[in-house]
């Protein structure tokens, strides 16, 4: 099934370089771009897209609150909306994910990266670039933090593994290649890994993993 795609960003040089990698994969098709954060809310909600890509900083309307509009905890028939910016500040992470987004990628991720959030949103699955990660782990392990809830049931050992992988940073793909098992069984480990911890999403996963460390 091809993955349609919706890009907002204010520069058109962006928009146009996003496209063409997009546009590459053989199941991603952009079907709509926008220039600012209005035009993005606008425009999704009339061609209902499988993914919104949302830069940050734009006009009129930012990024933030265009993804709190189409994916925020009280719509109703949300869009998956994947950040995509220059800025990878920890409040700017925060917010989106607050705001409901579904993955969190910087502008130089490069294609695979790229790609592989576009997929995962269209899922129903996050990713968030593994540079942001590894770097708000590294933020965290200096404040001051309560002991980490134990998990509702215990951890298998595979799920182990692959917990202390995305402490790491991996993305799901490495995860596999690194512990030998399928796309499948990495999303289904990292599934039962949330359920277990009441986790929202893989930062959430990586910060319990460490804190459970210290």
């Amino acid at each position: 099934m091809t993955v349609r795609v919706l890009i907002a960003d204010d520069q058109e040089l962006v928009r146009t370089g996003l496209r063409m990698i997009l546009n590459a994969q053989p199941d991603i098709e952009v079907v709509g771009e926008a220039s600012d954060g209005a035009e993005a809310v606008a425009l999704a909600r009339d061609i209902r897209p499988d993914v919104c890509l949302m830069d940050i900083r734009m006009p009129r309307l930012d990024g933030l609150q265009a993804t709190r509009e189409l994916a925020g905890p009280d719509v109703r028939d949300p869009i998956p909306v994947v950040v995509i910016t220059t800025f990878d500040l920890d409040e700017y992470v925060y917010a989106a994910l607050r705001g409901g987004a579904r993955g969190f990628l910087l502008k130089n991720a490069g294609p695979t990266l790229l790609a592989e959030a576009v997929h995962a949103a269209a899922r129903g699955d996050a990713l968030i670039d593994p540079n942001v990660t590894v770097r708000l782990i590294e933020a965290f392990a200096g404040s001051d933090r309560t002991t980490p809830a134990q998990p509702t049931v215990p951890l298998t050992d595979r799920e182990e593994d692959v917990l202390a992988a995305v402490a790491r940073g991996l993305g799901n793909t490495e995860i596999g290649r690194e512990l030998h098992i399928s796309l499948s069984t990495v999303k289904t480990h990292i599934a039962s890994i949330m359920t277990k911890i009441d986790a929202r999403n893989r930062v959430e996963l990586a910060i319990w993993a460490h804190e459970r460390r210290r």
